[in-house]
C-alpha cells in the first residue's frame, strides 16, 4: 500500500504542470542598465520570476509607463531626476534601489584638453532638469562658468562666463551625435556608452565618484513592499551584479552604489 501510495504521488506530481513564474517588466534604457538587469534576471529566475525587459531610449516614458502600469519598474535615473518628475507630473513613484553611478562627462572631437577651449566656441548640456544642473556644475568645477547657487539651475543662471561660451540645451540622447557640430558635449555615461566613449579614456572632464547621483530601481508606490519588488531588489543589489559592474564596467566610468 505505501509503494502504492508512493507511486500515485510520484504520477500526480509529474502530471500537474510547474507553477508559471509571474512575469515583471521593467523598463530600461540601452547600457548600462540592460546589461546590470539581463544579469538580475537570471538571479529572479530561481526565486519564480519571469525578468521580461523592454527598452526605452528617452527619459520621460520609462515614467508615463511606469505609473500607468504598463511595466511593474524601472531602472534607469537617479532620485533628484525622480523628484523632479514625480512633482512635475503628480506621479506616484518611489525609489527601491540603488544600484550603480554614472558620472556625466565632458567629451569632444575638436579639442584634446579644456585648456584648449576658446572664446564663443559652443558646448551642449543635456536639456533635462536635474541633468542640466548636474552639467553647469560640472563645468563650474573645470573652471568654465559660474552658476548662482540652488538645486535646479539653468543656463540663465548662469552669473560668469570668462569665455563667452555658447551652451546649447538639447535632448540628452542626442548630445554624442552633435559631437560634430559643437566643440564640447556634456554627456550621461549611458548615452557615451553607446557612442563608443569611455569616461576614463575619453573625458576631458568628469564628476567625481561621490556623486549623489546613484542610478536607482523605481517602482509604484503602492508595490514598494510587495514580494515582487523585494525580490528584484534582491537580485539588482546582489553579489552578482555588483561583481559584474566592478569587472565589465568600472572601466567605462560606471560603479557599484550599494
Amino acid at each position: 500500500m505505501k509503494r502504492l501510495l508512493m507511486t500515485l504521488a510520484l504520477l500526480l506530481a509529474i502530471a500537474l504542470p510547474a507553477a508559471a513564474a509571474e512575469k515583471l517588466v521593467i523598463g530600461v534604457t540601452p547600457f548600462p542598465h540592460k546589461d546590470i538587469a539581463v544579469i538580475a534576471k537570471t538571479l529572479l529566475a530561481k526565486d519564480g520570476y519571469e525578468l521580461v525587459i523592454k527598452e526605452f531610449t528617452d527619459y520621460v516614458q520609462p515614467n508615463i509607463a511606469l505609473a500607468s502600469g504598463q511595466i511593474f519598474a524601472n531602472f534607469f535615473q537617479h532620485q533628484p531626476y525622480l523628484d523632479n518628475m514625480n512633482k512635475e507630473k503628480g506621479l506616484k513613484l518611489v525609489s527601491v534601489a540603488k544600484v550603480h553611478i554614472e558620472p556625466l562627462g565632458i567629451y569632444s572631437k575638436k579639442i584634446k584638453a579644456l585648456k584648449d577651449l576658446k572664446k564663443g566656441d559652443i558646448l551642449a548640456v543635456p536639456n533635462d532638469p536635474t541633468n542640466e544642473a548636474r552639467a553647469l556644475r560640472l563645468l563650474e568645477k573645470q573652471g568654465l562658468i559660474t552658476v548662482k547657487s540652488g538645486e535646479l539651475v539653468t543656463v540663465a543662471d548662469i552669473t560668469k562666463n570668462a569665455l563667452g561660451l555658447k551652451i546649447h540645451e538639447l535632448e540628452a540622447a542626442q548630445l554624442p551625435r552633435v559631437l560634430e557640430d559643437v566643440t564640447c558635449a556634456v554627456i550621461n555615461t549611458n548615452f557615451a556608452g553607446e557612442a563608443g566613449l569611455i569616461p576614463s579614456r575619453d573625458a576631458l572632464g568628469i564628476e567625481s565618484s561621490d556623486s549623489p547621483f546613484a542610478n536607482i530601481v523605481v517602482v509604484r508606490e503602492a508595490d514598494k513592499d510587495s514580494p515582487a519588488a523585494k525580490a528584484l531588489v534582491k537580485a539588482m543589489q546582489s553579489p552578482e551584479v555588483k561583481a559584474f559592474i566592478q569587472k565589465e564596467l568600472l572601466s567605462k566610468g560606471i560603479v557599484p552604489a550599494f
